[in-house]
């Protein structure tokens, strides 16, 4: 497991590249827009830690990735002028295909359970680095900067709300609050139509979701499952979670979009989504990067 330290560390490392995003007021609680990443999501975080202590990058990186973190590490890999290529799976949206394409990334597009398979194959063929979504103490170290910034800027927080798939965010979020504040609330939300964490918390050891299950929610970025690693995280340092509805999840982005002038994601919306019925909090709006005609819809 990752250490305060790792983070600490992970914050020196991305602090000229990343935005030091602002706590906003939102109702009674407060929101860590993370949407406004250069490239959309807090993804980019991770991304540039993994990346910038590789090794050995000469070959290039590969990623697979629901969307988001393809546009990080194409980002990060323009960052260090190191080819990129991305393995992303068939029903990811068209506009974070076409954004990771527009940072100079090869792109392959496969089927929804195909891409682990293939990114491996394109390791194996390039001698390439592969830089997971969550699954690596990199990525979740880089991740883990929100919390030391939430703890920075609203020393009186209580609770956090986390939007939870792969379990990255969280895992990083969590350490460093519970290192530096053991009484703050962790909690983690989900989509119910992907609520697999939700149900391993509650039996006490991972249970697995058919992907096809999982891909039903509108939450494209949040279909993925935990790790070993990150449920190890999950499993010591979440006090609990909240999972909310497809309507839950699209009200809340619209309502952002409304109240706020935010843009978030499905995804980046679940957070808020369950911040509604928890009440004061910080919750964090991890992505932006949504389809412009489902927005259009929403606001219509």
């Amino acid at each position: 497991m990752i250490s305060l330290d790792d983070i600490r560390a992970a914050a020196t490392v991305i602090a000229p590249h990343v935005v030091r995003t602002p706590l906003l007021p939102f109702g009674d609680g407060w929101l860590k827009p993370e949407n406004l990443q250069p490239i959309g999501a807090f993804k980019l975080r991770g991304a540039l830690n993994a990346l910038a202590r590789l090794e050995n990058r000469s070959n290039g990186v590969v990623a697979y990735s629901s969307g988001n973190h393809a546009q990080a590490v194409a980002f990060a890999a323009r960052l260090h002028g190191v080819p990129a290529a991305i393995v992303m799976p068939s029903n990811t949206p068209a506009v974070k295909i076409e954004a990771t394409k527009a940072l100079g990334a090869e792109v392959f597009i496969v089927g929804i359970t195909e891409r682990v398979q293939r990114a491996e194959a394109l390791v194996a063929e390039r001698g390439a680095a592969l830089i997971p979504p969550f699954d690596h103490p990199d990525v979740i170290a880089g991740q883990g900067t929100i919390g030391l910034e939430i703890l920075e800027d609203l020393p009186e927080v209580t609770t956090v709300v986390v939007p939870m798939s792969g379990g990255g965010l969280i895992s990083g979020v969590a350490t460093a609050i519970k290192a530096l504040r053991p009484d703050v609330r962790v909690i983690g939300a989900e989509p119910a139509l992907a609520a697999d964490i939700a149900d391993s918390l509650r039996a006490g050891a991972l249970v697995r979701w058919d992907p096809a299950e999982r891909a039903k929610t509108v939450a494209d970025a949040l279909r993925d499952e935990p790790s070993e690693l990150t449920w190890a995280h999950i499993s010591k340092l979440v006090d609990d979670v909240v999972t909310v509805t497809e309507d839950e999840i699209l009200t809340a982005v619209a309502g952002l979009a409304r109240r706020t002038r935010l843009i978030a994601e499905p995804s980046g919306a679940v957070a808020v989504a369950a911040q509604a019925k928890i009440g004061s909090s910080v919750a964090v709006v991890s992505g932006g990067n949504i389809d412009p005609a489902l927005l259009a819809d929403l606001l219509a």
